[in-house]
């Protein structure tokens, strides 16, 4: 079985992360989740997450720490989810180019949106760090 890592970046501002709709095709069509992509062989992981906000939202990012990591197959091939903090100058604009739509959205209204499964996962992690910071 192939194996390839998988990235997503989690971007906070005024206390909302920002959550994005794919288009209405390909697999995870019509969902919603936190931007990233596949890594390219000779991406680190950081790369990786700036190179798909760029393509994918027009959007330059900076990474901070690991938040989240599980593993998923689709497909015949092993994913290895890594998703991140990053951080972007406050948003007033961005290219929806694989998109739909975005949102800012509460922690607490998260689970409220039909996420891609792999992205399900993260969800849980964030309301779980959550619910140990109370």
């Amino acid at each position: 079985m192939q194996e390839r890592i998988t990235t997503a970046g989690i971007l906070i501002q005024n206390g909302k992360y920002l959550v994005a709709k794919r288009e209405e095709k390909g697999s995870i069509g019509g969902l919603w989740e936190f931007p990233g992509g596949k890594n390219r062989y000779t991406e680190t992981e950081e790369e990786t997450l700036k190179r798909e906000f760029q393509e994918e939202l027009g959007l330059s990012i900076s990474v901070g720490p690991l938040i989240h990591t599980h593993d998923f197959t689709n497909k015949d091939t092993r994913y290895h989810l890594k998703a991140y903090l990053v951080s972007a100058p406050m948003i007033e604009h961005l290219d929806l180019l694989v998109h739909s739509e975005f949102r800012w959205v509460a922690l607490e209204d998260l689970s409220s949106y039909d996420f891609a499964p792999s992205d399900q996962e993260i969800v849980k992690t964030l309301l779980a760090a959550r619910n140990n910071q109370d």
